[in-house]
């Protein structure tokens, strides 16, 4: 090994090996290392192995350092971030029983009196900021559910949030609030050809395509993502009435050129019929699971049973900071922990006889749901999601000699049992390093902070909501 010298600042130039560490690959044909270095060129990895000879690139000392591919989030609100614990024992929809989780609703407050309050500006802060937070909890590349395209100012502002903010990331082009001006969905055709004329850049484009905004909206919808080549995502809960409007588009009743492939993806499924959900998976359909938002408000029982029991994996995702956080781990734990709490209660109920139920979820697996399968689900696995030769070099180094972690006995083990979004000390993205040593790079967090709460005072006067900060 030519390479002695390992700087305390980040490599300046853009080849630099990651030296030392435990490599999680999440490729099982590269494998998993004990101890091994990765080598980045540009922005893209270009070998992995126990003791490379990389000549005079840079070094990263990754010695105690777990190192894995970034985490991937595939279903986010990032412009409700002044609102993050606003509803934190809220329901989706007010039930009626007059208790603190029916009232205030998510339903009824964020998209009925916060949502239409957004000007451009709020829309850009809150998207910055919630993506730069996510940025520094390891999570590189996100879907941005952007339910708040009110006008093409509020589309560009959204879009610009997310170049900004520096990470890979998929624009969901969602509908508005319907005002007068509104353009979605038809300036999807103006938005593609501005922002995304090209698809090899860091963001990209997923067009929204939602049931209940009525047959025509879902054609046009669907209908000119055909048409833009563009993947297409929706929200399903049967709970609000998803269940019986996904029947009747698998049955073939949504209008021309709606139909199930694998470039759909839905977020929850909770609720569905087995017809549909037999339809999705003949489709190669994706499924994007909340599960901490899932069961806290009342979306239903998270389907992963239903998912292994047709060969299924979802990938994980974290919805609203309205009512919880939006960090990897906690996704990763609440997938694990509701699986395995769902079979045991199964086998307990046998009293000791083993019956037929799905295998236990590990901690490997759900590393792979906020990884390989979130790229893969954003149409992105030949890009990012694992750490591959020839892929781009998104990589987080995690601290496994932090005091919640060492000693370490089983890396995945560590990582989803232990970590929190603390022990995620170097963050890179296509190459470039956005955190180093616990330290985000390139952002006036205190001026971004300010403005952020600017924008929240703002959006409360408007709503006409008191903020009650002692719940």
């Amino acid at each position: 090994m030519a390479d002695t010298t390992v700087p305390s600042t980040p490599p300046r130039g853009r080849r630099y090996v990651i030296r030392g560490g435990t490599v999680l690959s999440m490729n099982p044909a590269a494998g998993d290392f004990e101890t091994a270095d990765v080598l980045v060129e540009g922005k893209s990895i270009v070998a992995i192995g126990p003791e490379l000879d990389t000549g005079d690139a840079e070094v990263i000392d990754a010695r105690g350092r777990i190192v894995v591919p970034g985490f991937v989030d595939t279903h986010h609100h990032l412009f409700e971030t002044a609102l993050r614990s606003f509803l934190p024992d809220a329901l989706l929809f007010n039930d009626g029983s007059g208790t603190p989780s029916a009232d205030p609703s998510y339903f009824e407050y964020v998209l009925q009196k916060f949502s239409p309050a957004y000007r451009p500006q709020d829309v850009y802060i809150n998207s910055l900021f919630g993506g730069l937070s996510q940025l520094d909890a390891g999570v590189t590349t996100v879907l941005d559910v952007s339910q708040i395209h009110h006008s093409p100012e509020h589309t560009d502002a959204a879009i610009q949030a997310l170049v900004d903010t520096g990470r890979r990331s998929a624009f969901g082009y969602f509908e508005g609030d319907g005002r007068a001006g509104a353009a979605y969905p038809d300036d999807a055709y103006r938005v593609r050809n501005e922002w995304f004329s090209s698809d090899d850049q860091l963001v990209t484009m997923v067009m929204g395509g939602e049931m209940y905004l009525g047959d025509d909206v879902l054609t046009r919808s669907w209908t000119i993502a055909r048409a833009l080549d563009l993947p297409i995502a929706a929200h399903l809960i049967g709970s609000s009435g998803g269940s019986s409007l996904f029947d009747a588009l698998v049955r073939g009743e949504g209008g021309a050129n709606v139909r199930l492939g694998p470039d759909v993806l839905l977020f929850h499924m909770t609720g569905m019929s087995d017809f549909a959900w037999k339809a999705v998976r003949d489709a190669g359909v994706k499924v994007s699971l909340a599960v901490p938002v899932e069961m806290v408000m009342r979306h239903g029982t998270p389907p992963l049973l239903k998912m292994q029991e047709l060969g299924m994996e979802p990938s994980l995702s974290s919805d609203v900071e309205t009512t919880m956080t939006a960090d990897p781990f906690t996704l990763m734990r609440s997938a694990m922990t509701v699986q395995r709490m769902l079979v045991n209660q199964a086998v307990l109920d046998q009293a000791g006889n083993q019956p037929a139920t799905p295998p236990l979820l590990g901690t490997r697996d759900v590393l792979r749901f906020a990884t390989v399968n979130g790229a893969d689900h954003l149409s992105l696995g030949h890009r990012t999601g694992s750490l591959t030769v020839g892929k781009e070099a998104d990589i987080v180094l995690l601290n496994a000699t932090a005091l919640n972690v060492a000693p370490v006995n089983n890396a995945p083990g560590a990582v989803v049992s232990l970590m929190d979004r603390t022990n995620v000390e170097t963050v890179i993205v296509a190459g470039k390093i956005r955190k180093w040593k616990g330290q985000l790079l390139d952002a006036d967090l205190d001026r971004l902070g300010h403005e952020l709460e600017e924008s929240r005072d703002y959006l409360f006067r408007a709503a006409g909501v008191r903020r009650n900060l002692l719940g």
